[in-house]
């Protein structure tokens, strides 16, 4: 089981560092939840540098679905059933509080070019 855990918490921490998002949106999901239009109408808060040419939610709420298929945000439920919002899940949390290097870590520039072109041409 140990082994599995492991794989997660890699596959999460690739996921999260990955992610156009900032620390402070994670930051903001220990403490409540968030909508894609929330962050699209505040991206220099949430978003990266680079991903600031993100021109609608539904961008934004596509990079939601990716973590929450990796297991890092899951949907928000309320007494109608499930809603727009997202939260972050434990491993999420996990992931946030262990890797204190996540969001300081240098990315190389090719890195950053191959990331920002895989954006740029993703069918939206």
């Amino acid at each position: 089981m140990l082994l599995i855990d492991q794989k997660i918490f890699k596959r999460a921490k690739k996921g999260i560092r990955n992610s156009p998002f900032k620390l402070f949106l994670f930051q903001s999901l220990q403490k409540g939840s968030l909508s894609a239009q929330n962050v699209f109408e505040k991206k220099s808060k949430y978003l990266n540098q680079e991903f600031m040419f993100i021109n609608s939610a539904s961008f934004i709420e596509n990079e939601f679905l990716k973590l929450i298929k990796i297991g890092v945000l899951r949907r928000e439920v309320d007494g109608q059933g499930l809603t727009s919002k997202v939260r972050i899940t434990p491993i999420g949390r996990q992931v946030i509080e262990s890797s204190t290097d996540l969001f300081t870590k240098k990315i190389s520039l090719i890195k950053k070019l191959v990331k920002c072109l895989k954006y740029q041409l993703y069918p939206r």
